[in-house]
């Protein structure tokens, strides 16, 4: 096949992913091995598919697409650096995971970034005496225990984002410590024209709904100081208007249904203390009722016996 037929089978395979599927993850695949790319490409399956391509190929083939589909504008500003595609239709967490589950421990190499923090924990290295110097040019405070090197307390050796230096290379590999983890990792999220960083997916739905609500009551308290109307506002408005009017009834001689029994309670109060202290009463007097049918139902129960009759 040559060179102009594959990228022509690419473009196709491309546009027909961009149709049938409605999410694409933005993957980046630095230090990713083709057996873990296998495994990936294994585990999803059924539920997505994986699409890797050169960035100038995948620009050019998203271009030519972007008159039909604006919304593909949003995708193409990510197509940078060693990344590639997943393409679902499933639900994004749950492809979200396996992506990112397939991770493989892997040595320290001098002048590679570190992913993460790693630390020297301390402990029995093993070493003979004489590297001890080795130890020393770190700054890894040591001493000699049973004729071998033992690391007095844990040292923080390389911070992520930094890179590995040559001699913390050597010193994790000769205490035989893989300190990272390498594999696909998610960098962008594009469903439904929308572009979005991964951590969105680790939301709560309960935490989508407190944030609502708490943009809904700013809206609210916004429109209700400024007197501008909205959805927000409008039932608090009512609200506030009615309990105006109750107040004018009742500082005036005008009524209407909702505020005569407010009226009457004013005028007396103690017709309505007298109504409810009887209601008190029987509920006070339900809980005794009770204990005293239980009472009598464990005398029953006696026969008129005592324990010792």
């Amino acid at each position: 096949m040559s060179k102009r037929e594959s990228k022509e089978l690419y473009f196709e395979k491309l546009k027909t992913y961009l149709d049938t599927y409605q999410s694409i993850f933005i993957v980046n695949v630095d230090n990713v091995s083709s057996n873990q790319m296998h495994q990936i490409r294994h585990a999803l399956r059924g539920e997505g598919v994986v699409l890797m391509g050169k960035n100038t190929m995948v620009r050019r083939a998203l271009k030519t697409y972007v008159a039909d589909r604006p919304d593909l504008e949003r995708l193409l500003v990510h197509v940078k650096g060693n990344i590639g595609f997943v393409f679902t239709n499933e639900d994004l967490k749950t492809i979200r995971d396996k992506i990112v589950s397939n991770r493989v421990a892997a040595p320290a190499r001098a002048n590679a970034i570190a992913p993460a923090d790693v630390v020297v924990p301390a402990g029995n290295t093993g070493m003979e005496p004489g590297k001890t110097s080795f130890f020393q040019a770190l700054g890894i405070p040591t001493k000699i225990s049973r004729g071998t090197i033992e690391i007095v307390s844990d040292v923080a050796l390389v911070h992520a984002g930094e890179k590995v230096g040559a001699s913390e290379a050597v010193l994790l590999n000769m205490l035989n410590i893989s300190p990272f983890t390498y594999g696909m990792s998610v960098t962008q999220v594009f469903d439904q024209g929308s572009c979005f960083s991964a951590e969105v997916l680790d939301v709560e739905e309960s935490q989508l709904v407190a944030n609502l609500l708490a943009a809904i009551r700013e809206v609210a308290s916004v429109s209700l100081a400024v007197g501008y109307p909205t959805l927000a506002s409008v039932p608090h408005s009512l609200i506030n208007g009615y309990k105006n009017l109750l107040a004018v009834s009742v500082a005036s001689d005008y009524t209407f249904p909702g505020s005569e029994k407010l009226k009457e309670y004013l005028e007396n109060p103690e017709a309505f203390a007298v109504a409810a202290a009887p209601a008190a009463a029987a509920t006070e007097s339900a809980p005794a009722a009770e204990a005293k049918v239980e009472e009598e139902e464990e005398s029953d129960d006696d026969m008129g016996f005592g324990l010792f009759d």
